[in-house]
């Protein structure tokens, strides 16, 4: 009788420290660090993917399981944002840029479809740092590198991102899509296109620890 209290005493013992340890492995936070490259571009009503520019995004981030599948993924990143334009006048070709850096803080819900892919979605919020127009063309007179005020624009960007990615542990890639919901320009600034909002198109990899 009492080789079969203990038994069952070790047996119990022995099952919560196993449902603890598979507890531990689904609540385990991890940390890791990611970058890529954007795809940005300005919109109205519509997005535009004729005037699209080239730039990066690098940052850390936290993933933190509340279910075996489901994860709440918080991250800060530098990234880049902006527009492209090229045009042709009066013989003048050329290309101008409109370039915007933002520390970005999206919060994002992650699902795992299966083990090495998940979809992810949530709202982010950025503030702007810094920004530069440029200017090249086919005749040199006109081209010209000038920062930007940031003080004449909207500081701070909302909006919805939204993505897949494939996990191949520790390394992850992924592309994930930014809706901007806020007007990048003041209405009463000198911006010329006062309406207009953030689109980007993010690609990324990411290693976690």
């Amino acid at each position: 009788m009492k080789k079969s209290k203990k038994l069952i005493f070790a047996s119990l013992v022995l099952g919560v420290m196993s449902f603890t340890g598979i507890q531990a492995q689904e609540t385990a936070t991890k940390f890791g660090v990611k970058g890529g490259v954007n795809f940005s571009n300005f919109y109205k009503s519509d997005v535009d993917d004729n005037n699209v520019l080239t730039s990066f995004n690098l940052g850390l981030f936290a993933k933190m399981p509340i279910s075996e599948n489901i994860a709440i993924q918080p991250e800060i990143s530098y990234t880049g944002k902006g527009s492209e334009l090229t045009y042709d006048r009066l013989g003048v070709k050329g290309t101008a840029q409109f370039k915007l850096d933002y520390i970005e803080v999206p919060v994002l819900l992650v699902v795992n479809v299966t083990k090495n892919f998940n979809i992810h979605a949530g709202p982010y919020a950025a503030y702007m740092v810094s920004g530069k127009t440029t200017n090249k063309s086919n005749v040199g007179i006109f081209d010209f590198e000038d920062k930007i005020n940031v003080d004449d624009f909207n500081r701070f960007d909302a909006g919805i991102a939204a993505g897949l990615g494939i996990d191949l542990e520790p390394v992850s890639f992924g592309v994930r899509y930014n809706y901007g919901l806020t007007k990048v320009g003041k209405d009463n600034g000198d911006f010329t296109s006062s309406d207009a909002k953030n689109s980007v198109l993010s690609v990324y990899a990411s290693f976690g620890f």
